[in-house]
């Protein structure tokens, strides 16, 4: 693990920690200088030395423009209920969510698992309700309308917030016998949410 300290750091800056601030976590530079209560031109060359490559212009126009929507506060002061919830959650994304994306993305056709893991998004992560997304994934001989007006009832999302859906050619007697409702996705833009998702999966693993 690499390690600098000078006198114009008043801490040791971690090189591991600080690549993980500005890239996983999408700090800006000015947020990892005040962390560290360090000046922007020795965060500047402290990754300069170390060879932390910095944002393009597109890349940094994101972080900041992503930043003025509205995002998500975790529940600190969890009852017992909360922490079992939050453990279900955790869990069903584990088994059911996408990991290796940057975004939080839970498929299933169960309304009784989507309506626990939405209560997860919205009562532990409190996510803004404006940037949940539903992506219907549904075959020919499913009535799409009827279909998405099920599904908005079970999550509460409202239609104009459903992106537009995939509609498969063909029937198969099993798969429709199994997907009477077709298949969801549930869909929140946030890499940095996704982040502490998979930080709480681990922690479990371990």
């Amino acid at each position: 693990m690499q390690r600098l300290q000078q006198s114009i750091y008043s801490a040791p800056l971690d090189f591991t920690e600080v690549k993980a601030l500005y890239w996983d976590k999408e700090y800006t530079m000015q947020e990892i200088a005040n962390k560290f209560n360090i000046s922007l031109w020795a965060l500047y060359t402290f990754m300069k030395k170390y060879k932390i490559e910095r944002r393009n212009f597109s890349q940094a126009n994101y972080v900041v423009s992503n930043r003025l929507k509205p995002q998500f506060k975790i529940k600190q002061e969890l009852s017992s209920l909360d922490e079992k919830l939050k453990v279900a959650g955790i869990m069903l994304y584990w088994a059911e969510g996408t990991l290796n994306r940057n975004t939080v993305d839970f498929v299933n056709s169960n309304p009784r698992m989507i309506k626990v893991f939405l209560r997860f998004l919205r009562e532990i992560c409190g996510v803004s309700e404006k940037r949940l997304r539903l992506y219907l994934y549904v075959y020919s001989y499913h009535n799409v309308r009827t279909i998405m007006e099920y599904w908005h009832k079970v999550t509460a999302i409202p239609v104009n917030q459903f992106t537009k859906p995939y509609v498969r050619k063909g029937s198969l007697n099993k798969t429709e016998r199994k997907l009477v409702y077709g298949l969801v996705h549930i869909r929140y833009n946030d890499k940095r949410l996704l982040q502490i998702i998979k930080d709480w999966i681990e922690e479990y693993i371990k």
